[in-house]
């Protein structure tokens, strides 16, 4: 038996084994009423600390981790660094902001950010273009993840389009069948495998001369490129661009609607805030992928066929073990899969309650709401998966970054609107509007570049907008600030015209409500911690009026 044999052989043992996991996730603590949308899409809302913690990280650090940002430290150097700085960052937002957000999308029985907004702002139509604008963001995010499992396949040896659209109807009838159960369980696997990966990759670079020559190699080769803004160092001109997307991506992470479904899954708020806290560890599975980047570059991996998301994938494939190799393109596929579910879970959920149910169906059952998401978040998945056939992005964290200019314009309707009630309804629909306009119209304009500075397409070619002088700035900031200014004048402006605002649905108690509120809805089976009826939390489902 080959070395490719052992690898091939160990990935699809592991594959398939991850794939009647998935499909048994179904049965995992089945509820009495699994065709309820809150059971399917949120788990019952239900799971504890260490569920909750595998599932955040499988969900949040995804394959943009371990092979979109690995692939832009390989190609450019410093400013792929970006993505470390912004996730440390993202910790203390998510403590102060998800904390709010489970405590009144409990008490309120919402699911996703847009029923949220409309609820605090007494506006259906800002919720609608919110969900949106929400689903639009998040299809970008879920091609990422299967342009990098495309990646893997293609290194494994499964090339052309049909593996890909495999892997994507067996997740999708995962997903269909099991909701978040799925997902939840698999993290466990994942992190199990990515755990093991890690230690054989800090083992590798070890045994090839440390990170120090690893280092000195990179920037060697840096050096013969001709392309004056790669290197291990940012160049004079590129601190701009850095600071913007750290800022920006910082900012918009928490804003997609999958941040919030992993959140909202949780049995209480003290669950909520220890896995916020937790996270920075992921960051050091973060740091030591972008610099496996570096080290790749350094050891001369080639991608295949010019794919840059290959490079991960290519580095195993040379220099783990043949079995360790099988072991790791699992854990990457894993990661890829996992988060794409989840978004789509999130898209899905979006669409029903804040279209579906509000324009199309307002007297849609829960069971109805079930299904519909059920058949929506399949036509997510299979939306990315057109997406990548049509597109080809330099990197594919640049879609993430596209998609992220889109959800940065929910920020003052979902973000501040968790802080204070004080914008109007008009201003923050124009206000989004405007930025959404900016951003495109931005994007639309940025050519796409090769190394040298030939372009290649006249159009959508990335997303940090060049000021002519050798700076950039990310587009998604500009839309933001461009969305803020004109949502704060416009509030101003129809105050003092005396213009009538919606009514807020919230209360400022609902943002501290906890899992012994006898307001909140509570189930009498949980997944993980509490047993039926303690902590005085009622075991009749109930929901405030």
């Amino acid at each position: 038996m080959t070395d490719r044999d052992v690898e091939v052989g160990v990935f699809l043992v592991l594959m398939t084994g991850v794939v009647l996991l998935g499909f048994g996730a179904a049965r995992w603590r089945r509820p009495a009423d699994p065709y309820h949308l809150e059971e399917w899409s949120v788990g019952g809302r239900a799971f504890g600390n260490w569920t909750i913690w595998f599932l955040l990280g499988g969900s949040m650090y995804s394959a943009y981790t371990f092979i979109a940002v690995p692939a832009l430290t390989y190609g450019v150097g410093a400013i792929g660094w970006f993505a470390v700085p912004f996730a440390i960052v993202t910790t203390p937002l998510t403590f102060i902001f998800t904390t709010r957000a489970w405590s009144v999308a409990r008490r309120h029985g919402f699911l996703t950010h847009s029923e949220f907004a409309a609820a605090r702002f007494g506006s259906p139509g800002l919720g609608a273009l919110v969900a949106v604008t929400g689903i639009l963001a998040t299809i970008p995010y879920v091609a990422v993840q299967l342009i990098s499992l495309q990646a893997v396949l293609r290194t494994v040896g499964f090339g052309g389009e049909w593996p890909l659209l495999a892997a994507v109807t067996l997740v999708s009838i995962c997903t269909f069948r099991s909701g978040l159960r799925a997902p939840a369980l698999l993290s466990i696997v994942k992190d199990v495998l990515l755990a093991w990966m890690l230690i054989t990759a800090a083992l590798m670079v070890a045994m090839y001369g440390g990170w120090g020559s690893a280092f000195r190699g990179a920037a060697t080769r840096f050096a013969a490129t001709p392309n004056p803004a790669d290197g291990l160092l940012l160049p004079e001109t590129g601190h701009l661009g850095f600071l913007t997307l750290v800022v920006g991506s910082a900012l918009a992470i928490f804003a997609y609607p999958h941040a919030l479904v992993g959140m909202l899954a949780a049995k209480d708020r003290d669950t909520v805030r220890r896995n916020a806290a937790a996270l920075p560890v992921y960051c050091m599975a973060l740091g030591l992928m972008a610099m496996l980047g570096v080290f790749a570059l350094a050891r001369g991996v080639t991608p295949a066929d010019g794919d840059l998301n290959t490079v991960v994938p290519r580095l195993i494939h040379e220099y783990f073990p043949s079995w360790s190799a099988g072991v790791a393109y699992a854990a990457l596929s894993i990661a890829a899969l996992i988060p794409a579910a989840v978004m789509s879970i999130a898209a899905a959920n979006t669409f029903t309650r804040s279209l579906y149910r509000t324009y199309l169906r307002p007297n849609a059952t829960p069971e109805a709401e079930a299904w519909t998401s059920r058949w929506v978040s399949l036509i997510v998945k299979f939306g990315a998966a057109a997406l990548i056939l049509a597109v080809d992005p330099a990197f594919s964290v640049d879609l993430q970054l596209i998609g992220g200019v889109l959800i940065l314009q929910t920020i003052p309707a979902v973000f501040l609107g968790l802080l204070t009630p004080w914008f109007h309804r008009a201003a923050l629909t124009a206000g989004l509007i405007s930025g959404l306009v900016t951003g495109l119209v931005m994007l639309w304009d940025i050519p796409k570049l090769d190394g040298s500075g030939r372009v290649l397409a006249e159009h959508f070619g990335g997303s940090s907008w060049s000021l002519g002088d050798g700076r950039s700035v990310y587009v998604g900031v500009v839309a933001l600030g461009v969305n803020l200014i004109v949502t704060v004048l416009l509030t101003l402006l129809v105050r003092a015209a005396g213009v009538r605002d919606g009514n807020d649905g919230t209360r400022p108690d609902d943002y501290h409500a906890d899992a012994g509120d006898p307001y909140l809805k509570r189930l009498d089976e949980l997944i993980d911690g509490l047993p039926t009826g303690s902590s005085g939390a009622p075991s009749t489902r109930q929901r405030v009026p």
